[in-house]
């Protein structure tokens, strides 16, 4: 039997609502241009490889076909192809052309003179009437029409998945009404990579601070088979979190003195070959809202950041491609956005 859990709840005063990896809100630009993103968040780190993304380039599909040709290429949701690599951009537009010629559609791809941050991605889709666009590869959903003055509930449904698993999420949902929905849309999927999915303010996201302190204090933890001898060797102490047991390290030192720490620890782990796991942890959103994760019962937790409040839930399935549907009423107002998870993860 299902049941029904109640996550917590988020505000969104812009009216567009964003759902993501909230593990990957470090690649988010806001209103800078996405090639002042550093390759390395990215896991790029050959120089070849990091010249390739920053000169990437956006194109636009524009003519009287172009929202047919868009769709008809299918390679990116909406009327824009974001992020291709500089190497690739003349074959890109080549291979559209081709598509075009064939399926007799008067349409073309301009090259943007500039990036479009992903701020305005959201704004666009937003105009569009909600959606998904690419940040980096990565699908995000934005929903347009959220109600701004009001927090809204975000609930979980839960059923046992019969794989040996035990139970997990078959979707998250954030209620605008008790309206009943007439009719469902499917706004596209999100991809997760970080087993963790985040709903917040479009606005919000601009001044999210992922991996920088807000308080210029930070944690350092270390577990796992040698955690007793590196705690014993390094003066450490329990940490003292809620969710996490038997976990050493420190809590709020200064961003400097706690980054040293962890460097020595993780010196020590590798010289010695010892097994232990070692995080630093920076005061930043992106740790605060994960703290209470870790000790949520429902793996959950919120965080305010502005006049908004994102919410942050563990799939319960790990990674993969989830899609994300509006509920409308008979008006066409939304209702509820959904997450569907199922064992089609991957």
């Amino acid at each position: 039997m299902e049941e029904i859990f109640r996550l917590g709840e988020i505000s969104c005063p812009s009216g567009a609502l964003v759902i993501v990896d909230g593990g990957h809100l470090g690649l988010w630009s806001g209103e800078r241009s996405p090639a002042e993103i550093d390759p390395a968040l990215l896991g790029v780190h050959d120089p070849a490889m990091a010249a390739e993304v920053l000169n990437s380039v956006d194109f636009a599909v524009v003519g009287p076909d172009a929202s047919a040709a868009a769709r008809s290429f299918d390679r990116q949701p909406g009327a824009m192809l974001h992020d291709i690599p500089a190497s690739q951009a003349g074959e890109l537009e080549r291979v559209f052309e081709e598509h075009c010629l064939a399926a007799g559609l008067d349409a073309r791809v301009e090259a943007l003179p500039n990036r479009e941050p992903h701020a305005q991605r959201a704004r666009r889709t937003v105009v569009e009437g909600g959606g998904s666009f690419l940040m980096f590869g990565v699908p995000v959903v934005v929903v347009a029409g959220i109600p701004s003055d009001h927090h809204l509930p975000v609930l979980a449904s839960r059923v046992d998945s019969g794989d040996g698993a035990g139970p997990r999420w078959s979707e998250i949902s954030v209620r605008m009404s008790n309206a009943p929905a007439k009719s469902s849309v499917l706004l596209g999927d999100i991809r997760v990579d970080w087993a963790r999915v985040l709903f917040g303010d479009a606005d919000a996201l601009n001044v999210w601070q992922h991996d920088e302190a807000v308080d210029g204090l930070a944690d350092v933890a270390f577990w796992g088979a040698a955690a007793e001898e590196a705690a014993a060797t390094f003066a450490a102490s329990e940490l003292g979190e809620p969710g996490e047991d038997d976990v050493r390290g420190w809590t709020g030192l200064t961003v400097a003195e706690a980054m040293k720490k962890a460097l020595a620890v993780q010196s020590w782990k590798e010289e010695t070959g010892r097994r232990m796991m070692v995080d630093f942890r920076p005061h930043s959103h992106h740790w605060q809202v994960m703290r209470q994760v870790r000790a949520s019962e429902v793996e959950a937790g919120t965080v305010d950041v502005g006049d908004a409040r994102l919410l942050c839930a563990m799939t319960t399935w790990g990674d993969g491609y989830f899609p994300v549907s509006a509920d409308l009423d008979a008006s066409g107002a939304v209702v509820a956005v959904r997450v569907t998870f199922s064992d089609a993860a991957e």
